[in-house]
Parts: structure tokens; sequence; C-alpha cells
């Protein structure tokens, strides 16, 4: 029975003895902070845990946890994830990655480990800027960034990553920022617990390359103003007094509206668990980019079957149907071999 225990540890036990080594000020720090604090919280071992990171300053990250990791290559990190989740269910396995490095070269790993819904979690750090190659554009860098590889400014639209998570149909979709920690612990235990691929987008300031990019929304006298809480069941209201409400526009999207001029009856009400995926992208869709208000918390946790047990269970079928394969026979059957010329 002592075996089966979960042996109680603090942040020093999940704290690795590697120097961290990020730029002063850096985001990086209050989210390192978040998970080693919330990890003894989760009732998982540390020996059952693995983060896997790709390229990026944020990829740095399994070095400072004294768990299992890998720095493994640029934008591949949801990939290498996946085999290592649906080989070993038993393991707790999270992606940590930048905007840059899950949403340019890895933009296609991504769209497809949350359309499967492999049981992983994924923390997206997204500051807007590639830091570790010292401030050129990324992929949600918002348009006319003069950078140092566009002088001019960029041409180009921004992703915005929940809506892109949202499209994939991923089952649990969640916001948060590096300037609330209780936030951030909550919203990571809340993908932690889910069945399935769990995608979140952290605020994360580079104070260097891209310093001051959420400042319009986070600043600490505008925040109640600016960011709008998700709450599931309740009215999506935010300001002071909760001045302020979400309504329909009428036109398939969302509006914030005063609350005083609005009837209740027409106030959104958060509903995280619906199946159709379309209000929470509407939600995403509702800041146009960190400058306006902005919904945070999570905008969609919905119940889908989970990749690696479907996969499991497919095999135990055609075992048990056709009996157990033999791959020495397969590699010497008529069918399997060629002569070569």
């Amino acid at each position: 029975m002592t075996d089966t225990l979960i042996p109680t540890t603090t942040r020093k036990d999940w704290t690795s003895d590697q120097e961290v080594r990020w730029c002063p000020g850096c985001g990086d720090y209050s989210i390192l902070a978040a998970v080693q604090m919330l990890m003894p919280e989760l009732g998982v071992r540390r020996e059952n845990v693995v983060f896997i990171s790709g390229i990026g300053c944020a990829a740095r990250f399994p070095y400072y946890m004294n768990t299992y990791g890998m720095h493994s290559i640029h934008g591949r990190a949801p990939a290498i994830a996946s085999g290592l989740a649906l080989s070993r269910p038993d393991l707790s396995v999270w992606v940590i990655s930048g905007d840059g490095d899950a949403l340019s070269i890895g933009g296609n790993h991504l769209i497809h480990v949350l359309r499967r819904n492999v049981n992983l979690n994924i923390l997206l750090f997204n500051n807007q800027i590639y830091g570790l190659t010292k401030g050129q554009y990324s992929p949600t860098s918002e348009a006319g960034k003069v950078t140092k590889s566009t002088p001019f400014g960029s041409l180009e639209t921004p992703f915005n990553p929940m809506s892109l998570a949202l499209g994939a149909e991923a089952t649990f979709v969640a916001r948060t920022h590096d300037m609330d920690r209780k936030h951030m612990m909550e919203t990571f235990r809340r993908a932690h617990e889910h069945v399935g691929a769990s995608f979140v987008e952290v605020y994360q300031n580079c104070n260097v390359f891209n310093d001051g990019a959420f400042e319009d929304i986070l600043a600490k006298d505008v925040r109640t103003d600016m960011l709008i809480p998700l709450e599931h069941g309740k009215p999506i209201m935010f300001g002071n007094d909760l001045d302020k409400a979400v309504v329909s526009d009428g036109n398939g999207g969302l509006k914030i509206v005063p609350t005083s001029d609005t009837d209740p009856s027409e106030i959104i009400i958060h509903d995280e668990h619906n199946p159709n995926p379309s209000l929470a992208f509407s939600l995403s869709k509702l800041s146009t980019g960190p400058h306006t208000p902005t919904p945070i918390g999570v905008f969609r946790d919905v119940d889908h079957p989970e990749y690696g047990s479907q996969m499991r269970d497919q095999i135990d079928q055609a075992t048990n149907s056709k009996g157990a394969g033999d791959l020495n026979a397969l590699l010497r059957s008529g069918s399997a071999t060629w002569q070569v010329q």
C-alpha cells in the first residue's frame, strides 16, 4: 500500500540544480515559478512527469524542472510528445513552446495534435516576437510591426492562437498571463485535469525585444477594464462595478456594451462545456489584439474520446479477433520481399 502513496513534495523538489538563463525581468520566470509551485499540488510523481520543448527561449524550460524532459527540435515538440503520450499513458506530458516555435515551423504539428486530442498539455508562451534569435517578427506580431526582419513593418495578418486552437476543435482552450501567478496556476491545474489535449496561451512579456506588448491590457491600473474574466455559467461582464457586458452583435459575432443599457437576458452566459465551439470562437475574436478588452480564462472544456485510448482499444480488438501477429512471418512472406537486379 505504501508504494502507491504519492510522496509530499514542495517547490524545491521540483526545481532542478540548473542555473536559470533567461534575461532578467523575463516573463518566463513567473511562468516557471507558477508551474513549480503547482506541481506539488497535482498528486503526481516527479518521475512520471515529462516536459518536452522545441526551440526558443521558452524551450529551456525542461532544464529547470526536476523531472524528465527533452529539449527537442524546432516546432516538433508536439509530435515527439505525442509519441511519448501514446506509448506511456501513465505519464503526465507537458509541451512548452513559444509563438514562433509553435505557430511557424510547428504549426502543422500543433493543429494535428489538437484535432487528434492526444492526452497532453501544451503551454504556448506568446510574447509576439522571436526572442532567442534577437527580435525578428513572429506569427503573432501585429501588422506593421517594425523589427530586424521587417524594417518597413510586417505586412502579415497575425495568427490568433485561440482562434487557431478552436478552429482545430481542441477540447480544452484557455488563456492566462504572466502577471497573475494565481490565475496561471489555476489555469494550468485545469489543463492537467482535462483528459485529452489541453492548450493554454500565456501572454508573456519579452522585456528586451518587445517590452510592454501587453501593457494596454495588463497594466495594474487598467486590468479591471481590459480583462474579461470567463467563468462557466456566469454572465460575461467586466469592468468597475461590472459596468460592461458581452452580447451578440446580431451578425454571428459578439460585442461589448454598457451593462446599464442592456437587458440582462441579452448578456451572454459563458458555457465552456458547449460541444459547439462557435461561441468560444466568437469570444476569441472579440479582441483585436492585446489593446482592447480581452477575454481571459477557460474558453472551452469539453469531453471527447482521447486518441491514445482509442488507439489502444483498436489494437486490442485487432489482436483479439485475429490473434497476435507474427513479425518474423511477415518479413519473410512472399508479398513483402523483392529481388533487386
